[in-house]
């Protein structure tokens, strides 16, 4: 979750629905708050299909049993695991992809032209996937990894920082974001990058994108450059991700509004999306007129969307998905219902928006892999309600129902999607706490996870205060949530819900006091389920928090294994100074696990200076090595078992 320019401090929900603090709060008063996983679902919930779904959450699985000594909090440079283990490097940014004929080595000195830089791995990892080789097998040992560069940080990205901005400054900006296909195996030595590979790419804010659903060739969408609505050029800000079962790659765009400035008169648009009248700090709308408003006005309209991309064609188109809503995309979570049709969650990460859901109306077809193409573009928007007695609601967002007609400003669907945040504050929905990941149950589908990293406008003056979800106003530490859908079908509208933990720290008290047991944490983001049923949860405290009173001895960023049924955490992984964790993706025998490191070595302000005399981290390249560099590391367990488990 890119933090650079602080988009996440400013809130730009001002309806007046429910926070889920609210809520919370009215459920903790009837009943207490629930600790641990292990709490039933069915307390002071009244008929069968709640039943149902607590026994659900109670159903017996194989026993698992963590298999490592949990780690210490830390605060040196390192990449630490647990004893038994080894962690490496495997491509940083700046390595080239392999794409034949084109394979630049990294500069030191950040002296790497856009050209190059369009051809080497991007900046700040984020979501990532594993696609085992070839495309229908299971294969462990080579396959491909697709990886999103969330955003840059531009006072490393240059020789000279933000100094004297150009148009090839912002060349450059544009092809370190975006997303990477690599080809990767395991030599029996350790695994490495395949270079060149026929399959290598790099997609960035320049990469002809189609657009797919029902806001394709609407007016909003169509500028001087595509008359059509039709072609976008490029995605950025691709935060975490999906997986599709036709072997597709979801990449989402999350705080896209960054880029774009608008010195006129802000429209209702641009305030619910946070654009402003100067961008954030990237400064693309002084060379490159797509991100100024007054020049191109629907540009905006051209980003915030689900994009999926096939990794097994490097020549392939990729395309946004518009009906799967406009927001600030945090991941895409796929699976499937007992029928067949896809259903597609979703979080907006800003504080105080929405968790969403997509059902497709036609049903994914495993014989025939072109034929699920199109899916994406067909089916129904939800945006989710939770209610005090811990049952929820998936309200429809579809042109004609719950008011979503032309006298309130929707004239079709295609409205819906490009102004999604305003479609969910009519009908309802629920304020959250930034919903980030959100991860399914390998052995139940209906049984889902979602972090709400944190909100520390939660209950200040004019902002909602807490609820039956969100229930501590400046909530720092953030929490996860689960949810299991009715008659344990994904494409249900009902479910019920609870808290699954609340994140704290060590020592804290009140409304800074964990409910886990075992290791504590704060700031969950990424969420990620291996297939064996393990939990694995990544944190993103912010480098400005990470030295207040409140977080003293949380140490640097961490990841944690979980036993959901036990709810029991492990402190898995502690990353170098400055860096979030992110990215997981699993071989499909559980014996290698990739994750990335983003950007290492971030100070307090947030922004990088290549002059200073002391950086926070060489990571990981060492102190005579140059720049911190976000990259992806694999781990793996020195006699070759299954990771985390004993």
């Amino acid at each position: 979750m890119s933090r650079l320019i602080k988009t996440d401090d400013s809130v730009v929900n001002d309806s007046s629905n429910l926070a889920f603090s609210s809520i919370l709060d009215a459920s903790l008063q009837r009943r207490g708050l629930l600790k641990g996983l292990g709490a039933s679902l069915a307390l002071g919930l009244a008929g069968s299909s709640v039943s149902q779904l607590a026994a659900a959450a109670n159903a017996p699985l194989a026993p698992l049993s963590l298999g490592f000594t949990g780690l210490p909090f830390t605060t040196d440079d390192v990449v630490h695991v647990p004893a038994g283990y080894h962690a490496n490097v495997l491509y940083a940014w700046g390595d080239p992809v392999g794409v034949p004929g084109k394979m630049p080595a990294f500069k030191q000195d950040a002296s790497n032209s856009a050209e190059e830089q369009a051809v080497q791995a991007g900046m700040h990892h984020d979501g990532m996937a594993y696609f085992p080789l070839p495309f229908g097998s299971a294969h462990s040992k080579r396959g491909l990894l697709a990886i999103n560069h969330e955003y840059t940080d531009d006072g490393l990205l240059h020789t000279d920082g933000m100094a004297h901005w150009s148009e090839k400054k912002t060349a450059k900006a544009q092809a370190a974001v975006g997303v990477s296909v690599i080809e990767v195996e395991d030599t029996g030595k350790g695994w490495r990058v395949v270079r060149p590979s026929a399959l290598a790419r790099r997609i960035t804010a320049t990469t002809p994108c189609a657009i797919g659903g029902p806001a394709k060739g609407h007016a909003l969408m169509k500028t001087q450059a595509d008359p059509k609505g039709e072609r976008i050029l490029g995605t950025l800000n691709n935060c975490a991700n999906g997986q599709t079962p036709w072997g597709t790659y979801l990449t989402c765009e999350e705080n896209w509004s960054d880029y774009f400035a608008n010195n006129g008169e802000l429209s209702a648009d641009d305030k619910r999306y946070g654009i402003k009248a100067t961008d954030t700090g990237y400064k693309w709308a002084e060379t490159d007129f797509r991100f100024d408003r007054q020049v191109t006005p629907n540009e905006a309209h051209r980003f915030g969307w689900v994009v999926e991309i096939d990794p097994f064609d490097a020549k392939s188109t990729p395309v946004k998905r518009t009906a799967l809503g406009r927001i600030k995309h945090e991941g895409a979570t796929v699976v499937l219902a007992p029928d067949n049709r896809v259903v597609v969650y979703m979080g907006d990460d800003q504080r105080f928006e929405y968790i969403y859901k997509f059902v497709s109306s036609k049903t994914y077809n495993p014989k025939n892999r072109k034929a699920n193409f199109d899916l994406l573009d067909h089916g129904t928007l939800y945006v989710a309600r939770f209610d005090k007695d811990n049952t929820g609601h998936w309200l429809e967002l579809s042109h004609g129902k719950n008011g979503l007609t032309a006298a309130n400003g929707f004239a079709s669907q295609a409205d819906i999607s490009i102004h999604t945040r305003r479609a969910a504050d009519l009908v309802g929905a629920t304020k959250m706490d930034r919903p980030e990941w959100i991860a399914a149950h390998p052995h139940k589908p209906y049984e889902i996870y979602c972090t709400l990293t944190n909100n520390s406008e939660r209950g200040k003056d004019g902002k909602a205060g807490v609820d039956a979800a969100n229930p501590r106003v400046d909530n720092t530490f953030g929490q996860i949530i689960r949810w299991f859908e009715g008659d344990n079908n994904p494409a249900s509208t009902a479910f019920v819900w609870d808290l699954f933990a609340l994140g704290g720290s060590p020592t804290g008290k009140g409304n800074k006091k964990a409910s886990v047991q075992g290791d504590t944490f704060g700031s969950p983001d990424g969420l990620k389920f291996s297939s064996n049923g393990l939990l694995w949860v990544q944190t993103d405290v912010s480098t400005s928090t990470l030295n207040e009173k409140d977080y003293l001895g949380m140490g640097n960023n961490q990841m944690l294994a979980v036993i959901p049924e036990r709810g029991e955490f492990r402190r898995f992984l502690t990353g170098p100074r400055g860096c979030e964790i992110t990215g997981i993706a699993f071989t499909p025998d559980n014996r290698t696990l990739f994750i990335n490191i983003q950007h290492p070595g971030e100070t307090s302000s947030e922004r990088s200076d290549p002059a200073a005399p002391k950086a926070i981290s060489a990571w990981p390249d060492g102190a005579a090595g140059g720049r911190p560099r976000s990259a992806t590391v694999v781990i793996r367990r020195d006699d070759g078992g299954v990771i985390g488990v004993a």
